[in-house]
């Protein structure tokens, strides 16, 4: 039974070789060098430091996938909005984990105070990613044309988007920093 709980430190050896593997061979992700282990553990503070969510799914002792948001963007203003980031070990694909992390990963973003999650999702071929984030209410709004190169071919970006909550309908209930 696959467990989907927060990452804890341990956790961060299995998220960095997960997250290598779609570096060094997927489009999904935009960097072409893999992360250190060092760096992956200064990302994972950085995002639980905002007290945002970040989530492993495991499955008998192994971490088999992670998700997690950041601000959109680093400006307070967009301290509202989240990008969502999920990978799952090319094994454990096409087994309704993506779909599994996605959606506890909004549910503890609104939680958390988000009001909208947005997928920045590399490869407009990735019909996979698209398909996951419309699966859990992700509506596309644009798509950037070739704004990537890697794998010595242009790239796209696929923007999409989920309101969580109240989203614009009110103002939010205290200021978060």
């Amino acid at each position: 039974m696959t467990l989907i709980r927060p990452c804890s430190p341990p956790d961060l050896a299995a998220i960095t070789a997960i997250y290598a593997q779609q570096v060094l061979h997927g489009t999904g992700t935009f960097e072409t060098e893999p992360p250190t282990l060092a760096e992956m553990t200064a990302r994972r503070d950085d995002v639980l430091a905002k007290q945002l969510p970040y989530l492993v799914a495991e499955d008998a002792g192994e971490i088999i996938g992670f998700a997690y948001c950041n601000w959109f963007k680093a400006r307070p203003a967009y301290r509202y909005s989240a990008e969502d980031s999920i990978y799952v070990s090319p094994e454990a694909q096409r087994r309704g984990l993506g779909r599994a992390l996605l959606t506890e990963l909004a549910a503890r973003a609104e939680a958390a105070g988000v009001r909208k999650l947005i997928a920045v999702i590399g490869d407009s071929a990735n019909a996979a990613s698209i398909g996951l984030h419309r699966s859990v209410g992700f509506e596309p709004v644009g798509v950037l044309k070739s704004c990537g190169w890697k794998f010595d071919r242009w790239l796209d970006v696929v923007l999409m988007e989920k309101v969580l909550g109240a989203g614009d309908h009110c103002p939010p209930p205290a200021l978060r920093v």
